[in-house]
């Protein structure tokens, strides 16, 4: 497989993910996909580098893992270590976990980051490698390959986030309602979704509780509405986006 048809194979998956809301631009995760592979997607599907750490399993990551030997930086020394890498049933799931992982306080600037280039230099600062020239290498990738031209694909794709989008909610095929999709996020019926997923659904000082906890709250006649991905893979379900049908599928 040369580069070219590497990146070909992985980008409708990534831009896919980026259009459900993924904080990572395109031509960032298919710099860092190169740099974590080498250009050849294993049989595990972990395109990302991801290690098992000490993570839990998740709607994305079953638990699977493999163990490869990789190097690190070391008090400024590459060193040759074994580790255990995570792996997963697609490509897709990887990505999706990988974003769960930036979720983390410490990625904040990967998620704020606005152009490649920065947010190559934020993956870097806040940790997720040891290589001290690991965005400059991932700069370098997407310069020689152009690939911000997925970006730009990416990005046509988008509606207006400022214009709401009337969206059908689904868990395991059956229609639970409808959602409202805005400013990039998919708003769905707290109560309904909640309960469905074996939560117990409250009420208290204008928001949302879920298991006693308070949640981003938006009204709707009178119902209140919660982030529905959010709150989904929060109770261990995953999430698939229809943007052609604007339906959200919720699978136990």
């Amino acid at each position: 497989m040369t580069r070219e048809q590497f990146f070909r194979t992985l980008a409708p998956v990534a831009i896919r993910v980026r259009r459900e809301g993924s904080p990572l631009f395109v031509s960032v995760r298919l710099a860092q996909n190169l740099l974590e592979t080498g250009g050849a997607i294993p049989s595990w599907n972990n395109v990302c580098g991801i290690k098992v750490g000490g993570g839990k399993p998740n709607a994305y990551w079953r638990g699977k893992a493999v163990n490869r030997s990789t190097w690190e930086v070391r008090d400024g020394r590459n060193v040759v270590e074994s580790a255990d890498f995570r792996a997963y049933d697609s490509v897709y799931d990887c990505y999706k976990d990988q974003d769960l992982l930036l979720q983390l306080p410490r990625y904040a600037p990967v998620r704020a980051a606005g152009t490649p280039e920065k947010q190559a230099r934020a993956l870097q600062a806040s940790g997720y490698a040891t290589d001290p020239r690991y965005a400059d290498k991932l700069i370098d990738i997407l310069n020689a390959h152009n690939l911000r031209l997925y970006d730009r694909e990416a990005d046509e794709a988008l509606p207006n986030p400022d214009d709401p989008v009337p969206v059908a909610i689904e868990i395991d095929g059956n229609r639970i309602g409808d959602g409202c999709a805005f400013g990039g996020v998919t708003w769905g019926p707290a109560r309904a979704i909640g309960e469905a997923l074996g939560a117990a659904v409250g009420w208290g000082n204008g928001e949302v509780l879920i298991n006693g906890e308070p949640w981003p709250t938006k009204v709707f006649d009178g119902a209140g509405f919660v982030p529905v991905r959010r709150l989904a893979e929060s109770l261990g379900a995953r999430v698939d986006w229809d943007g052609a049908g604007r339906k959200v599928t919720i699978r136990r």
